[in-house]
């Protein structure tokens, strides 16, 4: 046990210090956005002291962890920890968070309601990646729900108020699965019903019983990952949502359901992980080239971005189904950088919406001539997308090849065709990422419109994108700094559930 509490106050104080803005003037926007800002700030610099001074590096054990009781008649405890999987996602919430409240600048109305649901996001996914009760880890779950859904109708586009019901829809449906999972998981198998991560790791179960809990783990997850076919949610909100949520989604929320599958299918179901792994294989494979080849039929920016992220997800489910030591490596490193990339990508498409009013590529063109620091900063990060060597996305796509070539749980023939067709999707990437680039900034379009003027990038945006593009490149030309994070907790997943 930890002698001061940190994961609490790291979890905590978001949500409570944006409580206090119902204080705050109602009509002063900028008190509100500095507000928040300094929330953000502030706690992302608590949770990197807290980790720097207290979280061993090559301890794959829980660390700084808690156990308080909180509801006696439930047996219910309130219990944090971290360890090397959870450590990376945690401090990649507090940067893109801090990120896209800077770059929620322009939202003028009800500015309070909006960084106050911005906060309160930021305190569930915290408590989600820190959470070791299964109980407590399916409430920070929903604690994103309603949040996402108001950010959604209230603040999105035209189409929003059905994007937010498909939204809810689909992850309240599939987070019934979850609370089935959790409560089932805990009531089996013991006369003390029991929701410790720790304690529950080293239960077994019926094969049978361990493959429906797997299923309905599988569809809570998938949902939120997205895994098709269950991603159609993820283009209709990210089409609507205003970029600062967009970020959000993009570079975290579907990062919980990766999380959600490497902390709960691999680590407490083993055996029917090993034997979902192949089919969960085909579906990364098939996801990958699926999103790739839909993208360029997308005529909405935001949405054919949204179809990248789908594609990029497929590196992930692959990473984690080869079950080898490079192979998930590879899946963490990829969930961290397709987080920075995804934010970057949805706030340049962002701020060139606030200046041209255009959704549609086809109605773009020849915008960069009048802005091109804007059009520098998205050739260089759509570059970071298609994997570009030197780029972080190259790294962990190369080291997920490596996961498959390593396997030994997959035939010769069997990696040479995932390979195959991987090596088709990413030939697919560029494609549909440089006609983006190309729609959008080259041509003649939009210099013959009339009253044509607007200012490039000013350095509030110029400071944003700058400070995502540079762990873009520091991952990718030094990728150990993420990986000695997770590199023993993965060692310890694989040897004490696949081969010992």
């Amino acid at each position: 046990m930890n002698d001061f509490p940190w994961l609490t106050m790291i979890v905590v104080f978001p949500i409570s210090a944006g409580s206090l803005m119902l204080f705050l003037p109602h009509r002063g926007n900028k008190v509100n956005k500095w507000y928040t800002i300094c929330i953000c700030i502030l706690e992302l610099l608590l949770t990197t002291y807290a980790f720097c001074y207290n979280f061993k590096i090559d301890d794959p054990l829980i660390q700084l962890s808690e156990d308080y009781k909180w509801i006696n008649f439930f047996d219910f405890y309130w219990r944090l920890g971290i360890d090397g999987l959870s450590i990376g996602t945690i401090l990649l919430t507090g940067f893109i968070t801090t990120l896209a409240t800077l770059a929620a600048f322009p939202v003028t109305r009800d500015s309070r309601l909006f960084h106050f649901l911005m906060l309160a996001m930021y305190s569930g996914q915290i408590g989600l990646f820190s959470s070791r009760d299964l109980l407590l880890f399916f409430i920070m779950w929903e604690l994103e729900l309603i949040p996402v859904y108001l950010l959604l109708s209230m603040w999105g586009g035209k189409k929003r108020l059905y994007s937010a019901t498909k939204f809810i829809l689909y992850t309240a449906g599939s987070s019934l699965f979850l609370l089935i999972g959790v409560l089932g998981i805990s009531l089996y198998g013991s006369n003390e019903p029991t929701l410790n991560l720790e304690l529950l790791a080293n239960q077994s179960y019926p094969i049978t019983l361990e493959i429906l809990f797997y299923i309905g783990f599988l569809i809570a997850f998938a949902v939120k990952s997205p895994i098709i076919p269950l991603h159609t949610w993820l283009p209709d909100t990210h089409g609507e949502a205003h970029y600062s949520t967009c970020m959000l989604l993009a570079g975290i929320l579907l990062k919980m359901g990766a999380y959600g599958l490497v902390r709960i299918n691999m680590e407490l179901l083993p055996h029917a992980h090993s034997m979902f792994s192949p089919l969960l294989m085909v579906v990364g494979t098939i996801q990958i080239i699926y999103a790739a080849s839909t993208s360029p039929g997308q005529r909405n920016l935001k949405k054919r971005i949204a179809y990248s992220s789908v594609s990029h997800m497929g590196f992930i489910i692959i990473g984690i189904s080869s079950i080898t030591d490079p192979g998930l490596n590879g899946a963490i490193l990829q969930i961290i950088s397709h987080g920075f990339i995804g934010a970057a990508l949805f706030f340049l498409a962002g701020t060139s919406y606030d200046r041209i009013r255009l959704v549609y590529l086809d109605e773009m063109g020849g915008m960069a001539i009048s802005i091109p620091k804007i059009f520098t900063m998205f050739t260089i990060l759509s570059m970071a997308s298609l994997a570009l060597p030197g780029m972080s996305g190259f790294v962990a796509e190369l080291i997920v090849f490596f996961g498959i070539i390593t396997s030994q749980k997959y035939f010769l023939i069997s990696k040479i065709l995932i390979i195959f067709v991987m090596a088709i999707g990413m030939i697919l990437t560029p494609i549909y990422l440089l006609s983006m680039s190309r729609q959008m900034f080259y041509g003649y379009k939009l210099i013959n419109v009339k009253n044509f003027s607007f200012f490039d990038s000013g350095p509030r945006e110029l400071f944003l994108s700058i400070s995502i593009l540079l762990p873009i490149i520091g991952i990718g030309i030094y990728p150990d700094f993420v990986l000695s994070l997770a590199i023993d907790k993965v060692e310890s997943i694989l040897s004490n559930y696949f081969y010992g």
